[in-house]
């Protein structure tokens, strides 16, 4: 790892540190993990309103000795910026409060990346440490009916907000993922239809699908609002679709990155203030 980990505006008192240990891993689809983690240090989880809640899970760096027990915020106030843990976000599936226990689901891409190679090998009594939870994203229930669009980085959040809606909901999803292995169950309320956009082995982020599919789609009656998250270059591009093609107002659209090909999340986190990475 050569990238230096990401700067913060955030600190201990709004992103307080949670220390949880890895109850089980659950293989979702050739691609997908989810650990599934709670233990005593589920108690200090201060749960949000948001049903898009995300963490910024905190990953040591080999070869550096920090204290114990892992304090991120003291790290990061007594350590180099070199030296800091490097952090990656990821969306809570679920909370279950009264068992104790959150899922994460995580990407597996083989030994690519941090994250899912951590999760891929993850096993009962591991630690599992973050921030967080954050959060923006609630269903607008004055809208008349919901677009979702996103890659498979955006399927827990997108899984968790859909599964968040009243039961007479309306909606379209259009979820783009490597091949029919990949497709989850989602409790969808029954008005809302599910499009599973398959790659057919084209690596992620260099697909037209998902935007060719938001694009040409027979939208429902009604004001919209739309949750779209994903690979950054899919995220420019339903930008034009959804402010230029159909005029909506930013008011009605929850558009983020979460990640962008060729780019590990501490260069791309970077990259978010500069032109290429604004959205």
């Amino acid at each position: 790892m050569t990238s230096v980990p990401a700067a913060t505006s955030a600190n201990r008192k709004s992103r307080p540190q949670t220390n949880l240990t890895v109850l089980r891993r659950e293989q979702l689809s050739p691609h997908m993990v989810r650990i599934v983690a709670g233990g005593p240090g589920f108690a200090g989880y201060v749960n949000n309103a948001f049903v898009d809640r995300y963490v910024k899970i905190v990953f040591p760096q080999p070869g550096i000795t920090y204290p114990e027990p892992l304090d991120l915020w003291e790290v990061r106030d007594t350590m180099p910026r070199a030296q800091w843990p490097h952090t990656r976000t990821y969306t809570v599936r679920w909370v279950d409060e009264a068992a104790g226990e959150l899922a994460i689901d995580f990407v597996i891409h083989g030994d690519e990346g941090l994250a899912g190679p951590w999760a891929a090998a993850a096993k009962p009594g591991d630690s599992l440490i973050f921030t967080g939870p954050g959060g923006g994203y609630n269903p607008d229930p004055d809208a008349d009916w919901y677009l979702f669009a996103g890659d498979e980085s955006a399927l827990p959040a997108i899984g968790a907000s859909i599964e968040a809606l009243q039961a007479d909901a309306r909606g379209l999803a259009f979820l783009e993922v490597d091949s029919d292995a990949d497709i989850q169950a989602i409790a969808a309320p029954v008005g809302v239809e599910l499009h599973w956009l398959l790659r057919g082995g084209v690596p992620a982020g260099a697909s037209d699908l998902l935007v060719s599919a938001v694009r040409d789609a027979a939208w429902l009656s009604g004001r919209v609002q739309v949750f779209a998250h994903g690979e950054r270059g899919y995220m420019k591009s339903l930008r034009d679709v959804l402010y230029v093609q159909r005029g909506l107002e930013r008011s009605q659209v929850s558009l983020s990155g979460y990640w962008a090909k060729g780019r590990v999340e501490d260069d791309f986190q970077a990259e978010k203030k500069l032109p290429i990475g604004q959205i």
